[in-house]
């Protein structure tokens, strides 16, 4: 016979949870029964509560996940956010060896990858420049421009990305999509995971994890990751070597407190990299086709880059549900580099007309940054709601010295390769740079209504100011400028497994890029709404979803042209229009994938075809499958394919990318419990595209490659 178990809620021994206690006994029909207890603690009568099972999904080794707050600051289902969100898994990540931010977002629904130079990227998403960061939920406003260095994934464990205006979360922003990186946690018991990789261009690559309570009660955790790696590359020249480390501590001050404590280290080092790229087209207009590995840069070229961070965080539980949270973190970035430019148009015939423009420069980027919020829920109107508020800010300082190469300009040889032999110049040729300070400072609030059994509304606003000062290669960083931003969006289940979204928010966006009078553009404004479904199959194993957006950015910066050397640029105004589909998860037992379509639209104020350097469609596909005659094999491909983009360089002269797919294929075999065996091949049909055309200039995308991992699981 099942236990008998009294029902009264006073007797219950734990005060907060009584009032759970209570709703559960009357969702389960037991009302009557807890009230009779309540009028009468001492009698004999007792309620036989019948046997509840509760299930969930375990989302180890999965490519879904069914939470996350990177929209809202509220932890909703994916259904329950009325945006498109799309995970990448540390399984992804693993399954395909995405071992750095480029690999991800470049496997991501709706984002492409924007390598200008070997060393410096740009993210593009829905037609815009996604420049909202964050890591747990904190904003890191990407201030001056792109993200420099290749960021390891190795101390993630999952990254989310929000497409659309994130108008809660992140303060300021494009229409684009806010990319949120989920750090590595301790766990309660412990385990240890190290792999070894050897790659092409012999590369070769080590990493480490283990986590493990630092005392006997387990009220004290830790968490450490490393990683190194180092090789040559198809490139001329080029060479990498990068290290990573991290580590974290989460203590219980007690029942109610968790203190975590963190830091972040990686140290990049490159020789022979590239400051801009390839010519793309020679004086007669005709394009260029140089070998995949050719390269602009000198011998002695190089870019070393640091970043650190160190970071504290205090969760807090103030019961009947809410919870605060307070972060506070402090980051720094510093680079040092001997670099060499090449400009011009080279003559078809001779080669002739190419420029030199050696330069050495230095950087220091320092950036402070704290969080504080709250979120839990309320009852009006007889039903609960969901409440989250909080405020943010930030400091960013950039200090930077460029020192120019004797012999500037000097023409180069009358050749169509790039052999690297420029002799290495005296740098004090002149000096410039910058000193200057960006301030942020936004309070929001978000609350979730329920308006009936299948239908929340969820509304806020965010309210940001921005102020800057300095000065920047001569030019006045003087400015100020704020915005309230509303948010709206609605959420309608009209089955089980089925649910219908809006969403609509404004969009404001300081920005530093300057005009060719080295003044600052304007700030960027406008909007961005998306209306669409979200659903689940096979019992919530695997969801789909999809979107018709449409976004509205006015006086976005874009590159107009170079001038000796510096890029600058003019503010358009763009609307961007498209549908997006997406389906992740497991579709079968074993048969894990993730497929995304994206169509697009950019258009100008004018309605003229704007930002052709982004794909108008996109595919997105990855896919493994653990074949149930050999269960220690798993086997899978990705495929990720584009259209056509192209860039006006002047007037009748036009640079073309076609459209092109790349295909990828792994395989892993479990030697034991503890032992993995992982192949992984990309660009298997050894594809030749070049990488952007975000710039007047690019280089090629890697040839074929290949890669081997051994991985030991404790």
């Amino acid at each position: 016979m099942p236990r008998r178990i009294n029902t009264s809620v006073s007797s219950f021994p734990c005060p907060r949870l009584r009032p759970l206690v209570l709703a559960l006994s009357v969702a389960l029909g037991h009302a009557g029964a807890a009230s009779a207890a309540d009028e009468a603690p001492d009698a004999p009568e007792a309620t036989v509560l019948p046997v509840i099972t509760i299930t969930g999904a375990n989302e180890h080794g999965s490519y879904k996940v069914r939470e996350s707050d990177s929209a809202s600051k509220l932890n909703l289902t994916l259904r329950e956010t009325p945006q498109s969100v799309s995970v990448v898994t540390r399984a992804r990540m693993d399954d395909f060896r995405l071992d750095t931010v480029n690999d991800v977002l470049a496997n991501t629904t709706g984002v492409t990858v924007e390598k200008v130079e070997t060393e410096r990227t740009y993210y593009v998403a829905r037609g815009f420049d996604i420049i909202n960061f964050q890591v747990d939920g904190v904003g890191t406003p990407l201030v001056f421009g792109n993200m420099m260095g290749n960021l390891d994934t190795a101390l993630f464990d999952r990254v989310d990305i929000v497409r659309g205006a994130n108008g809660l979360a992140a303060s300021t922003g494009n229409p684009s999509a806010t990319v949120n990186f989920i750090r590595k946690r301790p766990g309660a018991a412990f385990a240890a995971n190290a792999g070894l990789t050897v790659s092409s261009w012999n590369t070769r690559r080590i990493d480490a994890d283990v986590s493990s309570p630092l005392n006997d009660s387990g009220s004290v955790k830790g968490r450490v990751v490393v990683a190194s790696q180092q090789g040559d590359s198809y490139l001329d020249r080029y060479e990498t070597k990068k290290n990573v480390a991290y580590g974290i501590v989460e203590a219980k001050l007690g029942s109610d407190t968790l203190l975590s404590i963190g830091h972040t280290w990686q140290d990049n080092k490159s020789r022979g990299g590239m400051w801009g790229a390839l010519p793309l087209y020679f004086t007669d207009g005709s394009p260029t086709n140089y070998p995949t590995g050719a390269s602009t840069s000198a011998d002695w070229s190089f870019w070393d880059s640091t970043t650190k961070g160190s970071f504290v965080e205090l969760n807090h539980q103030l019961g009947q549900g809410w919870a605060l949270k307070s972060t506070l973190s402090h980051n720094t970035e510093s680079s040092r580099s001997k670099l060499f430019y090449v400009y011009g148009t080279p003559d078809k015939a001779t080669g002739a007309g190419l420029f030199s423009y050696p330069s050495a420069y230095r950087s220091d980027h320092r950036q402070s940054l704290f969080d504080i919020g709250a979120s839990g829920q309320f009852k009006l109107a007889g039903r609960q709601h969901d409440l989250s508020f909080g405020a943010s800010w930030s400091r960013s300082r950039l200090d930077d010295l460029s020192g120019y190469g004797r012999g500037s300009g000097t023409p180069l040889t009358a050749s169509t390769d790039f052999t690297g032999a420029y002799p290495l110049p005296e740098f004090d040729e002149r000096f410039d740079g910058s000193t200057y300070q960006d301030v942020r400072k936004s309070v929001y609030a978000a609350a979730r209504f329920t308006l009936a059994d299948k239908v929340k509304l969820l509304t806020g606003l965010n309210a940001a100011k921005a102020d800057s000062s300095g000065l920047s290669y001569g030019s006045s960083k003087q400015k100020s400028a704020s915005r309230t931003s509303p948010y709206l969006g609605l959420v309608l289940d009209v089955a089980p497994q089925l649910s219908l979204y809006t969403s609509y928010t404004e969009i404001f966006s300081p920005q530093s890029e300057q005009d060719i009078n080295g003044v600052a553009l304007d700030p960027i404004m406008g909007s961005s709404a998306e209306a669409g479904f979200k659903g689940d199959l096979f019992g919530g194993k695997a969801s789909y979803s999809g979107a018709l957006f449409r976004a509205r950015q006015d006086n976005t910066a874009e590159q107009a042209d170079m001038n000796g050397g510096k890029a600058y640029y003019r503010g358009i105004n763009a609307e961007s229009t498209g549908a997006e589909l997406e389906v992740t998860g497991e579709l079968a037992k074993g048969w894990l994938a993730s497929v995304g379509y994206t169509h697009l639209k950019v258009e100008d104020g004018e309605g003229k075809k704007t930002k052709t350097y982004v794909p108008r469609r996109l595919l997105r596909m990855a896919s493994t499958y653990r074949l149930p005659a050999v269960p220690q094999l798993k086997i899978g491909a990705n495929l990720n394919w584009q259209s056509d983009i192209e860039r006006e360089q002047k007037p009748g002269i036009v640079t073309r990318q076609d459209s092109y797919a790349t295909l990828g294929l792994m395989a892993r075999y479990e030697i034991n419990r503890n032992m993995t065996l992982a192949l992984n091949l990309n660009n298997v049909t050894d594809k030749k595209y070049l990488t952007s055309l975000y710039w007047s200039q690019a280089y090629y995308a890697a040839p074929r490659s290949a890669s081997a991992t051994l991985n030991w699981t404790y």
